[in-house]
């Protein structure tokens, strides 16, 4: 299950009776779709269960049985919204996931050339905001209202879509714009949502900046890959950067030896043969944004932990028992 899943799961948890968690990955509660047995309220026979990479519910009562997703959007419609637009911006759509992706009605549009916004060091709060952390405000956009920013260039109709103030990181492919992300500024909001204005164009961002001929490092945010030479930033998706010319991918996921998810995508990488950063003992930051915050030399520390193969079996063995 990953770390979505298990949020979710606990945000609807206060509309199921009963509800406890059994074990890791196991939840059991009266089921709300019969009502669960009319004469014994203690009996609990609905269970939220994982099954590989799918999340499902099951009850033992009436027979229900059916995918995390239309479980959600059966118990609260409203959490479902939001559970489908973080899942679609962690990439999470598609025939072998059971997640709808957000309906994105719009006639095949003229894009525009450039982000007609005025840059973050133009805005105090903007500005304020990414110099704590130490980024460039010249190198991104801020967007008092993102919702009729994103309209601007296409018409979304999703209700997670709200007036509110955005940093926006623009996605070009070929020196065109085929995207952007709106990263929140409230702690409230949903972290990034990321507008692809071009199906077809790679979500990663600083695509056109980097050497592929030379080790391309590949973050999990843009954020990150600021700090890093060649780098690239996957935009809420593992895409297949080799389809786009990449042929020697360092990978550099967070350091967070505890996140299901995390362990699971940096073990695929390393069975794939391919290089990844594996973060030695003495690095507690979660990412390379807070490292950077923290005084790290980033890029030596990156350099002279990257591993592939047998030796990164063994260093990542090692990390995830932390």
């Amino acid at each position: 299950m990953d770390h979505v899943d298990s949020k979710y799961v606990n945000l609807i948890s206060v509309r199921l009776e009963k509800f406890k968690r059994v074990k890791t990955d196991l939840y059991n509660f009266r089921c709300p779709i019969c009502g669960d047995s009319k004469k014994n309220k203690s009996k609990t026979r609905g269970y939220i269960y994982s099954v590989k990479s799918n999340t499902n519910f099951k009850c033992h009562n009436c027979g229900a049985s059916m995918s995390l997703n239309n479980f959600i959007k059966k118990v609260d419609p409203a959490i479902h919204k939001q559970y489908s637009l973080e899942k679609f911006r962690d990439g999470h759509t598609g025939r072998n996931f059971v997640v709808d992706e957000p309906e994105f009605k719009f006639e095949k549009p003229m894009f525009k050339e450039r982000v007609d916004l005025p840059l973050c060091s133009e805005s105090k709060f903007a500005s304020d905001y990414l110099q704590k952390r130490k980024l460039n405000p010249n190198h991104f956009y801020f967007s008092e209202d993102f919702s009729a920013f994103v309209k601007s260039f296409k018409e979304v109709e999703f209700d997670n879509l709200y007036k509110e103030s955005r940093i926006v990181i623009p996605i070009h492919y070929q020196k065109k714009l085929v995207g952007f992300q709106g990263r929140a500024l409230s702690p409230n909001s949903i972290k990034y949502i990321t507008i692809m204005l071009n199906d077809d164009a790679p979500k990663i961002y600083g695509l056109d900046q980097i050497k592929k001929n030379e080790s391309v490092y590949v973050t999990e945010g843009p954020f990150d890959s600021t700090f890093i030479r060649n780098a690239i930033a996957m935009c809420g998706a593992d895409a297949d950067v080799r389809r786009w010319g990449i042929d020697n991918p360092v990978w550099i996921y967070d350091n967070e030896p505890r996140n299901r998810e995390i362990v699971q995508r940096i073990g695929k990488t390393i069975e794939s043969g391919d290089s990844i950063v594996i973060w030695p003992n003495n690095i507690v930051e979660k990412d390379i944004n807070d490292m950077v915050m923290s005084g790290h030399n980033v890029q030596s520390l990156i350099e002279s932990n990257t591993y592939s193969g047998l030796e990164a079996k063994l260093k990542f063995n090692t990390w995830k028992k932390i």
